[in-house]
């Protein structure tokens, strides 16, 4: 069994400017493997770049520019090649399945921020001090750098990865272990819905409230926003310091709400899976969901908003190329009552949609389209660490 681990790293100013001078280079790489490609099969030739051509060339790339490309670890080197391999796999079996095919795009240094060591030992060494009371990680390039490790990590590490995320820094460990024992049995069996009045039902009349995180950090995020919104647009080195302050505060406010929902998303689901022997939710994919104001049928249906008179709705047909044929409906007196509007106005994922893949549905019709599925303590709570 694979499991993760993500800790907070204290790298020193020195250290911090080793990371990220690592991951410009490394997003310098990926960008260049991408232009070599576009390149390539651009040419009359049409020629298809694969990841073995590129990955040779790196012996060479690392030579000619040895204070950059050749300052850091080679395995984390191919290892950002196999992403961008892996991006254009995702491209092409898009297009075969005639989804929407998404071509990979370049990567600005601020849109790059993880780089990974596909082996421990390899780059990259996990508790590199021993000897120290202080749990260190070493990284080519950086040095041995701080972590705050809050649990122990079981088993054998596999791989090692650097996250940014704002102006902290993480490192991320797959470790693997031998799959413990199951917790003992209860008995119990519950099937589950989420809602928007309460983030989760159950088929025993059980409610787990909504803690609408989002809802109560809107005030301070209206107001760093509207701090944002006072300068202009510019590129990321040419912000001036309140600039990039307020920056920092918006993604701040941001963070901290999508960390509160993926812990109460965890907890909750931890404690269903130690309550219940066995779980039924419904197996549904929230991609597939219309919008907001559009309807599934034989063609799209766009609802307008109102009018400011109040003479109701007007129903769009839209077809699947985007045209707009004759409006086929129209209810006079009609009208988007208060509450509707402002619940449609509010973060669907705030409403506890999206963070455990569901939608909103009642809480006994269990009856449609449900999938049951043994409870797994370790699938759900075990292998997601943080």
């Amino acid at each position: 069994m694979i499991r993760a681990y993500k800790f907070l790293m204290r790298p020193t100013v020195r250290q911090g400017q080793a990371l990220g001078e690592m991951l410009r280079d490394h997003c310098s790489l990926y960008n260049g493997a991408l232009q070599e490609r576009r390149d390539a099969y651009r040419h009359v030739s049409k020629t298809s770049i694969k990841y073995g051509m590129q990955s040779a060339q790196l012996k060479d790339i690392r030579a000619f520019d040895p204070e950059r490309q050749g300052r850091w670890s080679f395995s984390s080197q191919q290892a950002t090649l196999r992403r961008l391999d892996k991006a254009f796999a995702a491209f092409f079996r898009r297009i075969k399945a005639g989804e929407t095919p998404g071509y990979p795009r370049f990567r600005g240094v601020n849109w790059f921020d993880t780089v990974e060591f596909p082996k421990d030992g390899d780059g990259c060494r996990w508790d590199s001090t021993p000897h120290d009371p202080v749990t260190r990680v070493r990284l080519q390039g950086v040095g041995h750098v701080k972590v705050n490790q809050h649990r122990p990590v079981v088993g054998k590490v596999k791989t090692v990865g650097v996250k940014r995320e704002g102006h902290k820094w993480f490192v991320v460990l797959t470790a693997e272990q031998e799959r413990p024992e199951p917790l003992p049995a209860t008995g119990s069996v519950a099937g589950i819905d989420l809602g928007i009045a309460n983030f989760l039902a159950d088929s025993n009349g059980g409610f787990v409230e909504n803690p609408r995180h989002g809802r109560r950090a809107a005030a301070r995020l209206e107001a760093a926003q509207q701090a944002l919104s006072r300068f202009p647009r510019c590129r990321a080195k040419d912000r001036a310091a309140n600039h990039r302050r307020a920056v920092e505060q918006v993604a701040k406010l941001h963070g901290k709400v999508r960390r509160q929902r993926l812990d109460h998303a965890h907890k909750t689901a931890l404690g269903l899976v130690r309550a219940h022997d066995f779980i039924a939710h419904e197996d549904l994919r929230i991609r597939n969901m219309p919008a907001p104001g559009i309807r599934r049928g034989p063609a799209l249906t766009r609802v307008t908003p109102p009018r400011p008179e109040g003479t109701g709705l007007l129903a769009m047909p839209v077809g699947l190329a985007g045209a707009v044929e004759q409006p086929h409906g129209h209810r006079p007196g009609g009208g988007v009552p208060d509450h509707v509007r402002q619940g449609l106005l509010h973060d669907p994922v705030d409403r506890g949609l999206g963070v455990q893949r569901q939608r909103p549905g009642r809480a006994h019709d269990l009856e449609g389209d449900l999938q049951a599925t043994a409870a797994d303590p370790f699938d759900e709570a075990g292998q997601r660490g943080q």
